[in-house]
């Protein structure tokens, strides 16, 4: 189980984060779930803003990542009621806000791909686009969307 999993790391998924503008955070279709592009929200607050290769290291834009990994993940399993309901991680798309010249965006986008390989095992290996932004919404260093494949 998921939930289990999660536990066994010391992972604790935040709530849900809500819409910041006119969208839904999901849709599901068919056995598909697309999740909106999540930010490194937590508790309503951004948890860094910057340019990665500027203000914002590669390490640090890895836990942002992670973070907004884990916010599509609430998300997630507060639209199926249960990870478990997820057969695998199909497609990881990480926007990178990244400084002139910046050209470590597959290393940036790791702290996603690591988490959710840590979390589901094969099932959390997907095919994945890492791509550099001139800017990111509220200033933040990156922005994770996710489709998944549900049960």
């Amino acid at each position: 189980m998921i939930a289990e999993r999660l536990q066994e790391l010391g992972i604790v998924l935040p709530p849900a984060p809500k819409p910041l503008a006119i969208y839904v955070p999901a849709v599901l279709s068919g056995n598909l779930l697309f999740i909106s592009g999540q930010l490194p929200l937590q508790s309503g607050s951004l948890t860094g803003t910057g340019h990665c290769g500027s203000e914002v290291s590669v390490e640090a834009g890895q836990e942002a990542a992670r973070v907004a990994t884990l916010n599509a993940l609430a998300i997630a399993g507060d639209l199926l009621g249960s990870l478990d309901r997820v057969a695998r991680v199909v497609r990881l798309v990480c926007h990178v806000a990244s400084a002139p010249g910046f050209t470590q965006q597959h290393l940036v986008a790791n702290g996603a791909s690591e988490l959710l390989g840590e979390i589901f095992a094969e099932a959390g290996r997907h095919a994945r686009l890492a791509l550099g932004a001139a800017e990111l919404p509220l200033d933040a260093p990156v922005e994770v969307e996710l489709i998944l494949e549900v049960r």
